[in-house]
């Protein structure tokens, strides 16, 4: 986890800034221009932005905690196919961040299981 670095002359926040000519990364104060080359912490190295792809191949539900009980969501009489109970809440979610399609979800009041429409064909 990158730490917090600040202005040695005004305490403001530095924040990184690549000086191209030296090809050197720099943290800089945005408020007085005090700058600082930054050195990593011992046993870290110098990142500055993360940028982490999911890559999951079809669509997953989110967080899924007591749906049989919320008032707010809409029921249906689809069959669920692991126990064949004709209740279930649904809802929609954009799990994937790929594209930007929403897929309805299905969980059973009975087994609590979560699935997708069967009659719907899924990436």
């Amino acid at each position: 986890m990158p730490s917090l670095r600040f202005c040695g002359e005004c305490n403001n926040l530095l924040y990184p800034k690549s000086d191209n000519n030296a090809k050197i990364l720099l943290y800089q104060c945005r408020n007085c221009n005090y700058a600082e080359n930054a050195h990593p912490e011992p046993g870290m190295a110098p990142c500055v932005y993360k940028n982490d792809l999911l890559t999951i191949a079809r669509e997953q539900a989110g967080e899924t905690k007591d749906l049989e009980t919320d008032p707010t969501l809409q029921r249906s009489n689809i069959e669920c196919p692991k126990c064949s109970n004709h209740e279930a809440v649904f809802y929609q979610d954009q799990a994937r961040r790929i594209t930007t399609n929403m897929t309805l979800f299905y969980y059973c009041t009975n087994c609590k299981f979560l699935f997708r429409d069967p009659k719907i064909k899924h990436r």
